[in-house]
């Protein structure tokens, strides 16, 4: 019964943040995914429907898969190809990749096309100080032999910018997953339109950018910040439209 109603919240919280993704803007149509791993599980994780927009995953209708692709649950419903290799592979290596979130945002997009990647020109940015990895591009990721370079690519990061695609987050939980996210996204966001206004690029030094990237990483001030804004997301998204929970 606990394993049941453990699944049961995770499909609730998982479902949340796909529609919390449409609501920020961020959808790609059917090509946008977020995965979660099943509590005390290796080898099986959820992930959506193949075909179906951010706003129409709801708890019931996402897809049980296994390492291998192949559906585990009872539902027909297939998943993304190549949304199934980026998840697996991180899922596979990383026990505390519980959730893999991938987005093709168009300030993600911007920045994952720029030589230097993601600048430390605001305090946002300098959260990910040092830690960002990177993914040179591949191609579109149908095989599943390109996880082995996806998962050395992220080595023991939580955050990287897949050149010329897209960004990628993971979490031990899918609060931490999505807060990873936004704020990368943000980064991005606020680095497009400094770049926009021609100006000289302001760069603090290392040391300054480092401090602050440790102080938005302190274990206290991110466990807090991460459920306080989850929660907050929750509510706004129970106002809007709550059937994300059917």
């Amino acid at each position: 019964m606990a394993e049941i109603n453990a699944e049961h919240e995770l499909r609730k919280d998982l479902a949340a943040a796909y529609r919390l993704l449409d609501l920020e803007g961020w959808s790609d149509m059917i090509f946008t995914h977020i995965s979660a791993r099943l509590p005390d599980s290796d080898d099986r994780f959820l992930l959506n429907s193949y075909g179906l927009l951010p706003e129409e995953v709801c708890a019931s209708n996402l897809v049980l898969v296994d390492v291998q692709g192949e559906n585990a649950g009872s539902s027909p419903a297939t998943v993304n190809p190549a949304g199934f290799t980026i998840h697996s592979a991180l899922h596979m290596a990383r026990d505390d990749a519980h959730c893999v979130m991938h987005t093709h945002t168009m300030a993600g997009m911007a920045v994952s096309g720029l030589a230097e990647g993601l600048l430390p020109v605001n305090q946002t940015s300098m959260e990910f100080f040092n830690r960002i990895a990177y993914y040179d591009y591949q191609g579109i990721p149908l095989e599943c032999d390109e996880r082995e370079a996806i998962v050395a690519a992220m080595g023991d990061k939580n955050s990287m910018i897949l050149r010329n695609h897209g960004l990628l987050t993971v979490g031990r939980t899918v609060a931490e997953a999505f807060y990873r996210m936004y704020y990368l996204n943000k980064a991005c966001e606020i680095q497009v339109e400094t770049m926009k206004t021609g100006g000289t690029l302001l760069i603090p030094s290392d040391d300054v950018c480092e401090h602050v990237a440790q102080q938005a990483s302190s274990p206290r001030y991110m466990a807090q910040s991460i459920d306080l804004i989850w929660q907050a997301m929750i509510r706004k998204l129970d106002r809007i439209d709550p059937s994300y929970r059917n």
